[in-house]
């Protein structure tokens, strides 16, 4: 399968809408609205990324990166707020290529950390875990950057 990952446009959100709703059909209608008001606003922000994969004009993936700034974490902490693939796509290689190129694009913001919900399926967080990705808690954590020790 030849597809690339790009930063989602304006003109890519009605198709990545419906993808989630194919994705995760516990998104109700009005959700999907919000999300779609959400998404066009995070296109345009520094302190997030719309990323998707695309084959032609077909969204097989989107992946979305919200950072915030972290007295306790020294810096920026990136947070993997969606991932959503298309059913009947084979999940790995397209959720391999979003998740590689969040963690890229965190890096290249300048975060400390990189976190995501705890992977509902195991195949799933082993996939997490090979990127250095580690269990904490119900999330999954990523350190990106050491920080300076804190003055005793």
């Amino acid at each position: 399968m030849e597809f690339q990952v790009r930063d989602a446009r304006l003109t890519d959100i009605d198709r990545v809408t419906s993808l989630i709703e194919r994705a995760d059909p516990r998104w109700r209608s009005h959700e999907l609205t919000s999300a779609a008001d959400l998404l066009r606003q995070f296109i345009y922000m520094p302190s997030a990324a719309v990323l998707i994969a695309i084959e032609g004009r077909q969204v097989l993936g989107l992946g979305v990166l919200s950072m915030r700034p972290s007295v306790a974490a020294r810096g920026l902490v990136g947070v993997i707020d969606l991932i959503a693939v298309e059913p009947g796509h084979e999940l790995a290689q397209v959720g391999d290529s979003l998740l590689r190129e969040i963690v890229r694009s965190a890096r290249n913001k300048g975060c400390v950390l990189l976190a995501g919900e705890l992977p509902v399926e195991p195949a799933d967080q082993d996939r997490w875990e090979k990127l250095g990705f580690r269990e904490s808690g119900r999330r999954m954590i990523l350190p990106l950057a050491s920080v300076p020790a804190s003055p005793r």
